[in-house]
């Protein structure tokens, strides 16, 4: 049942219903990632040792230069080591509760994308550059760029949502593991 049967006389009831199915899609994928990852104590132990190692190299760079700096050099590349392997552990770990999320997304996507198939479910207050207009206006008819798919604002939102309800929960990545994600820092020693 769309949304403008629930709302006649709303005027934005349709971008109103994705954005609300989007917040509890949210919801309900970091109440998952909770039960499966953040409440375990090997995801404490994981975080815990990364904040640490990562505080302890960010006094070992910031510290004068002694006159053992091979030996420092060498705890420093312990340190490194230490912490890349935390984060890579901690990377796989959340890997279980990603495809659990993955699955909850894309059946919600399914149900959003039959109940607004070729509808404008907003208006954007803007032209957008033709490479998002292609993305904003994906399987809408007409010729309005400012016309905005259920895809698009679905996205917007999931991904504004999700990262802002993570940082309010403190569920995001450690400090130290920012080098964790998909694409990892290259070090600077192999070059």
């Amino acid at each position: 049942m769309a949304a403008s049967a629930l709302f006649p006389n709303l005027k934005y009831s349709d971008g109103l219903t994705v954005v609300g199915i989007s917040v509890c899609t949210v919801l309900v994928c970091e109440a998952i990632s909770w039960v499966l990852i953040y409440r375990t104590t090997s995801y404490k132990s994981l975080k815990s040792s990364i904040d640490k190692a990562s505080k302890k190299l960010e006094i070992m760079k910031t510290d004068s230069p002694i006159n053992k700096a091979k030996a420092k050099a060498k705890k420093m590349d312990r340190v490194e080591t230490s912490l890349k392997e935390s984060s890579r552990d901690l990377s796989l770990f959340k890997f279980k509760s990603g495809a659990v999320v993955a699955v909850v997304l894309f059946v919600v996507f399914g149900l959003l994308n039959s109940l607004f198939e070729g509808k404008a479910v907003a208006k954007l207050p803007f032209v957008p550059i033709r490479i998002v207009q292609k993305m904003s206006h994906r399987g809408l008819q007409g010729d309005d760029p400012t016309d905005c798919s259920m895809a698009f604002l679905y996205f917007l939102c999931s991904i504004n949502i999700r990262t802002n309800l993570q940082k309010f929960l403190g569920f995001s990545p450690p400090r130290g593991a920012a080098g964790a994600g998909l694409f990892p820092m290259p070090d600077p020693k192999t070059n």
